[in-house]
């Protein structure tokens, strides 16, 4: 065994597999980074999840959202925004947001971009065509994902200071970014639903036979039908394509990155394939249970990636 991997298996008995919950995959895989840009991540997106968590929570709590709850979150996402370009000594968690940003150099778009997709929460009740949730996932998934790609194709100089990514971390990040949307809306089907949450574009949801409440019917415990797995088997295919894509990304840029963060690449890609490899479009529930890993099946998969991988 050469040094390189035994140094990735190290990494890997570090790690508390088990307590990771928010962000898992992004974070087992950033944790094969050095200390620093994993902490860099991890500001970044406990300050996104702060926003997505306060509007995912009133919507489980509320069918309909009123025109003064959606005056009011606009304008959290408002401030929340601003917090990106001005810093208060007051908030914590706000100075360390700018303190990475301006280290590892964060595109501020990817905040837009969030920033954009969370007032399409806030505004709509699900999206009515296809077209439309790939273009509100530009910021739901894309951006926080270029996050990822971006610290992961930085360079340390030799003065510390860090060189950007060497091609363009919205194009590259995009396919697995949009693979791992679909399969995480088909994974989260169930816990969706009962939280007043739906992914499914109506125009498909409509040309499979299928209304929205059929879909809350199911979540709740009614028999898989027919059309359904027809729907399914739509993002399913979708995702497939995505995946394919992905591959062709990492094969590109592989060689630009460094080698942990070619190693972390690939584990966040094989932890995504691994959910997407439980879909089983002709016989399975979609249920969460049935399609969430465990967290010794994550460890397992994260072991053997680091196995098979070559620097």
């Amino acid at each position: 065994m050469n040094s390189q991997k035994e140094k990735f298996l190290n990494i890997f008995n570090s790690i508390d597999f088990q307590n990771i919950t928010d962000h898992p995959n992004i974070l087992i895989a950033a944790s094969f980074w050095d200390r620093e840009r994993y902490c860099a991540a991890e500001i970044c997106y406990k300050f996104m999840r702060l926003i997505d968590d306060m509007i995912d929570n009133h919507k489980a709590g509320n069918l309909h959202m009123s025109d003064h709850d959606k005056m009011i979150f606009s304008a959290n996402v408002d401030e929340w925004l601003k917090m990106t370009i001005t810093s208060l000594d007051c908030n914590p968690l706000q100075k360390e947001l700018r303190a990475v940003i301006e280290r590892f150099r964060i595109p501020l778009w990817t905040l837009e971009a969030f920033a954009r997709s969370m007032r399409y929460d806030i505004n709509h009740d699900g999206f009515t065509n296809l077209q439309g949730f790939l273009e509100y996932a530009n910021g739901a998934s894309v951006a926080p994902a270029s996050i990822f790609v971006h610290l992961s194709g930085l360079r340390k100089q030799n003065d510390g200071s860090f060189k950007e990514p060497p091609f363009d971390v919205k194009v590259a990040a995009t396919p697995c970014a949009i693979f791992s949307y679909l399969v995480h809306i088909i994974r989260d089907f169930q816990k969706d639903q009962l939280s007043n949450l739906n992914y499914f574009a109506d125009d498909l949801i409509d040309k499979h036979g299928l209304t929205r409440q059929t879909l809350r019917d199911i979540a709740s415990g009614s028999p898989v039908t027919p059309e359904f797995r027809n729907l399914i088997k739509e993002y399913y295919s979708l995702a497939n394509q995505y995946k394919l894509q992905t591959t062709d990304v990492i094969d590109k840029i592989g060689h630009l990155v460094e080698v942990d963060s070619r190693l972390s690449l690939e584990i966040i890609f094989d932890l995504y394939l691994m959910t997407f490899e439980r879909i089983d479009i002709e016989k399975g529930n979609f249920t969460s249970s049935e399609l969430t890993p465990a967290y010794e099946e994550i460890k397992k998969r994260v072991h053997g990636t680091i196995l098979k991988f070559q620097d």
